[in-house]
């Protein structure tokens, strides 16, 4: 193993990623006459007026709300895209003006002294316009559904699951977020071979999104009689709830099966067919809910895991049309597939998207998570902004301490 090199990651607000001296504020002047194509956008509006120009339009509150939201805003960039090609142009005739030795001084006095203000403005003005070309995805305000899994490790991977299932939930007890178990399978030492719950609250799908895919732990196990470290994985699935709107299901593509849950659960948990199972037959996602008694709550809550996982596939594949995928979501549960590591140890977290090292463990494990979702924000944001300006995106990838 190399010698160490901690990440020390010290969050700032989205909006001062933008401060990072005097080569990139000359970075950002030369940007600032080089914005994207504004039309698209300004088809875009054009598309939302005539919806809601349409007698029909408030038919639907809910979408008609939606549209306008989104008609609102890129009504705002469009008149800002416009406000700095007016500043631009004013800012070409000062400097004309200054150079030109036939002017009047006073004027020419006048426009130096404008100038410094009118670039300011162009350039605050080019920022609020990139920012407001890369939206925040429709699914960020949603409740979410999130699915964690044992991978390998065995009773390890179990135990590890069920820390992190609560340290997930002590994360969202801090926001004030509800939490609704949907579906829970135990090991038998007390962990979790799969744990599926519904979080509910302001911005949940926003803040958890990036928590998708393969987290390693690295500790001696309890059950480790020579001390030696062992290496374990689980999944991590993060799936924004979708709505019966979202997602139209035929109940001919569904199979259905109900039979007699098993487990403890207390008198009359292994008498009734209470548990269900439902298969998507197109495909081939499956759904099993066992820890109600109610086989109709059993069954409606299995139809709100179908209907996330249904509607994570379509944004994927919609989303897949525009560009590469940014990330994998949580890959085959493999060793080597991993976007996180905790090192018990050695008291480390590494996020290997983003080379983000922290040696706090005790307080992630807690719930502390903060910092690692804000630097995460903060590396997409940066990512999705080097794609519309046609820059290369180089995130830091890995560290010498974390390759063990």
């Amino acid at each position: 193993m190399g010698a160490s090199r901690s990440h020390r990651f010290a969050p700032m607000p989205m909006k001062e990623s933008w401060n990072c001296g005097r080569s990139a504020r000359k970075a950002r002047g030369d940007r600032m006459q080089k914005l994207p194509d504004i039309a698209p956008f300004q088809q875009r509006l054009d598309e939302l007026d005539a919806q809601m120009a349409d007698p029909s339009f408030y038919s639907s509150p809910r979408k008609a709300a939606e549209v306008s939201r989104e008609q609102q805003r890129v009504a705002q960039l469009v008149a800002d895209y416009r406000a700095q090609l007016r500043t631009v142009r004013e800012i070409a005739e000062a400097q004309a003006l200054i150079k030109d030795p036939s002017a009047d001084p006073d004027l020419r006095e006048l426009a130096a002294l404008e100038l410094p203000e009118l670039q300011q403005r162009a350039e605050q003005l080019s920022q609020t316009v990139l920012t407001a070309m890369i939206p925040p995805e429709a699914s960020d305000s949603r409740n979410t559904i999130m699915e964690i899994r044992a991978g390998t490790g065995g009773e390890e991977a179990a135990l590890f699951a069920a820390e992190l299932s609560r340290a997930y939930l002590k994360y969202s007890d801090g926001r004030g977020w509800k939490v609704q178990p949907l579906s829970t399978s135990g090991s038998e030492r007390g962990g979790y071979k799969e744990a599926i719950f519904l979080i509910s609250g302001q911005d949940v799908y926003k803040q958890l999104k990036f928590e998708s895919g393969v987290h390693r732990v690295q500790r001696v196990p309890l059950t480790e009689a020579n001390g030696r470290i062992h290496t374990s994985t689980i999944t991590v699935a993060v799936l924004p709830e979708a709505e019966e709107v979202d997602i139209e299901i035929d109940p001919q593509d569904l199979e259905i099966t109900v039979q007699r849950a098993s487990g403890p659960g207390g008198q009359g948990v292994n008498t009734t067919d209470s548990a269900v199972r439902i298969v998507h037959k197109p495909t081939g996602l499956m759904v099993f809910c066992m820890d109600d008694r109610s086989q109709l709550k059993n069954k409606a809550r299995a139809m709100a895991v179908l209907r996330s996982r249904l509607l994570k596939l379509k944004e994927e594949e919609e989303r897949s049309k525009y560009a590469a995928q940014r990330r994998s979501q949580i890959g085959t549960g493999d060793r080597s597939e991993r976007i996180r590591t905790y090192n018990f140890p050695q008291n480390r977290m590494t996020d290997h998207r983003i080379g983000l090292t922290m040696y706090n463990l005790p307080q992630v494990m807690e719930g502390q998570i903060d910092a690692i979702i804000e630097a995460l924000q903060k590396a997409d944001f940066e990512e999705k902004f080097a794609q519309l300006t046609g820059q290369e995106f180089n995130p830091r990838r890995g560290s010498a301490d974390e390759e063990d």
